[in-house]
């Protein structure tokens, strides 16, 4: 045990780093093959609990770590809602057309600053698409990074400001409410239960299965999480509600690092307003952009 200990002690923070998502990694896929395999159609309890015994297991056996080349040139960028699906709907506003606008705006910029970059959008145009087809494209395409953008409502009208959303298990009702109301557009999609691994967005038992799955990309989701946060409270101007976790079906699918981004509150007047204009939606774009050289700045430089 001393010997192991010694071992450890020489390795930098960076390769403990890429160490600790190499198993996280290792430990999605296999969620992903053991879900395939059993044909999933049985209450997510159990579900739960399998995984759980076979993570234990895996976290005791594995040992072996790979470093990989830490590249971000594929970007997926992600309108939330569309077509028959409107999302949230202000007064003018609804938040497929929003989301559309911000993707679009999004995608310009990376393309005329950053060429080396290869953008791919999961809509250009106003379709319906389901969650596990908009996490499909990117997992297909080997996204090094997923943006969802949304914007959001609350019952109270005076509620404002940004905040963006990683994978995990809520920590408030607040959150989860969020994710559930996202989540609840699978109800639209043909045998959800079974494209979906027996989730039910309305089942709070569901919610536990996102404990055990989405780990592999925790600390990069948060890394770049925090950066678009930064530069909507220190460059766009916006109120930020912070970074927050939530379980939501289209990162719980993708397989690599992803964000939820609600850029606004269309039930709050005032940021439906700046939603609707041209300049409120170049300067939400352009901070997600510099979110973005940020991160893949960083991410590179580890190599």
């Amino acid at each position: 045990m001393k010997k192991k200990v010694n071992i450890e002690s020489r390795c930098t923070g960076a390769e403990l780093k890429i160490r600790a998502l190499a198993f996280s990694e290792k430990f999605t896929f296999l969620r992903k093959v053991i879900a395939n395999r059993l044909n999933i159609v049985r209450p997510v309890k159990n579900i739960g609990l399998t995984l759980l015994l076979i993570a234990i297991t895996l976290l005791n056996s594995s040992s072996t770590f790979y470093r990989t080349d830490a590249k971000v040139d594929v970007i997926v960028i992600d309108a939330g809602h569309g077509g028959k699906d409107p999302g949230n709907i202000g007064k003018q506003a609804r938040e497929k057309d929003i989301a559309l606008k911000l993707a679009l705006k999004l995608g310009e910029y990376i393309e005329k600053n950053m060429p080396d970059v290869k953008v791919i959008y999961t809509r250009k145009d106003d379709r319906y698409l389901a969650l596990d087809e908009r996490a499909e494209i990117a997992n297909r395409n080997k996204a090094d990074l997923f943006i969802c953008i949304h914007a959001n409502s609350h019952s109270n009208s005076k509620a404002f400001g940004t905040e963006t959303f990683t994978m995990g298990m809520h920590v408030d009702e607040r959150n989860l409410q969020v994710a559930k109301r996202e989540n609840s557009v699978i109800l639209m999609d043909e045998n959800y239960k079974e494209r979906y691994e027996g989730f039910d967005p309305n089942s709070p038992e569901s919610y536990i299965l996102f404990t055990l799955t989405q780990s592999a990309y925790q600390e990069s989701s948060l890394s770049f999480a925090q950066k678009v946060e930064a530069q909507f409270k220190n460059k766009v101007g916006r109120f930020s509600r912070g970074v927050k976790q939530a379980g939501f079906v289209v990162l719980w699918r993708t397989t690599m690092p992803s964000v939820l981004i609600e850029a606004g509150f269309l039930s709050n007047g005032a940021e439906e307003k700046f939603l609707l204009t041209n300049d409120g939606q170049d300067l939400i774009a352009s901070g997600i952009y510099r979110a973005f050289k940020d991160y893949k700045s960083e991410v590179e430089s580890i190599n």
